[in-house]
């Protein structure tokens, strides 16, 4: 569990931000890999790649060559549109992709100081899926039919997407959003659950490090009728706040280390929420078990 470099002034830390960073133990939740750009984000520059030339609608910058000739009256333009940065990486048991708007400055090798390009830069759109985590298909593992849920840390929202699907983003300049794929195991007959992690945390998803299916008997109890699970999900968690997963059909119970606990439930999206505490003994690992 390494470390994070804070750049902070002394006296001047962001410990709301902090918090979304370290765990209460003092370790972070941090990705398996070094952050990489996916592969639409190879070859563009996403502080300069569209600084001149802009037009009035600040989405698109034009760039005009006229022909030797000078009696021939056509225009050649060619377009530039404006990038947003994009990089991926990946947890034991999802994906996650970064998306920043970074236009308007860049490094100048001339002068070797940050240069700005420009002091107006857009409001830019861009889309993301699944496969631009390069080995989300790893991840997933066998029978894996290719639907995922997406976990957005901002906007605090969950969406499932099918497979190929992807999800418009809009940012303006220095907004950012970070995006969690988990990929969605049908873990039962017209049941399919996703964990997603510690909601708070910026690397939410990284909060789950274990992920096992236990099917049960299920059917109902005879004299009352009740709904009896037909599967247990365990779940092996690092740190404490609130957890949240994707689960198809609304959980009958959920317990924090064999302790029954209150869970809320979205019907429209699939989002179930619980609190794990900070325990006595300070070990911020506990076990979460979903029935469903």
């Amino acid at each position: 569990m390494s470390g994070c470099v804070i750049s902070d002034k002394p006296g001047n830390h962001n410990f709301e931000l902090l918090k979304k960073l370290v765990l209460p133990d003092g370790s972070i939740l941090r990705a398996q890999l070094p952050g990489r750009p996916t592969l639409d984000r190879l070859f563009v520059d996403p502080a300069r790649d569209g600084t001149r030339f802009c037009d009035h609608h600040r989405h698109l910058h034009l760039l005009p060559f006229y022909p030797l000739n000078q009696c021939n009256k056509i225009h050649f333009h060619i377009f530039f549109v404006c990038s947003l940065l994009k990089i991926w990486n990946t947890n034991k048991f999802s994906g996650v992709v970064g998306v920043f708007n970074c236009q308007g400055a860049g490094w100048c090798k001339v002068t070797k100081t940050t240069r700005i390009h420009d002091a107006y830069p857009s409001t830019l759109t861009t889309s993301v899926q699944a496969s631009d985590v390069d080995t989300i298909a790893q991840i997933a593992g066998q029978n894996w039919k290719g639907d995922t849920v997406v976990y957005a840390h901002r906007s605090r929202e969950l969406v499932r997407l099918p497979e190929g699907a992807s999800l418009p983003v809009t940012l303006q300049v220095l907004e950012y959003e970070l995006f969690h794929f988990c990929p969605v195991k049908v873990v039962a007959e017209e049941i399919s659950f996703a964990p997603i992690g510690l909601l708070d945390m910026f690397n939410s998803t990284g909060a789950v490090e274990q992920f096992e299916v236990e099917k049960t008997n299920g059917g109902s109890e005879p004299l009352t009728g009740k709904r009896l699970p037909v599967v247990t999900i365990k779940l092996e968690v690092r740190g404490c706040g609130r957890f949240g997963f994707y689960s198809s059909q609304k959980p009958i119970i959920c317990t924090v280390d064999k302790i029954e606990t209150e869970f809320n439930y979205e019907a429209a999206t699939g989002l179930g929420t619980l609190t794990i505490s900070v325990t006595d003994e300070k070990i911020y690992r506990c076990s979460v078990e979903i029935q469903v």
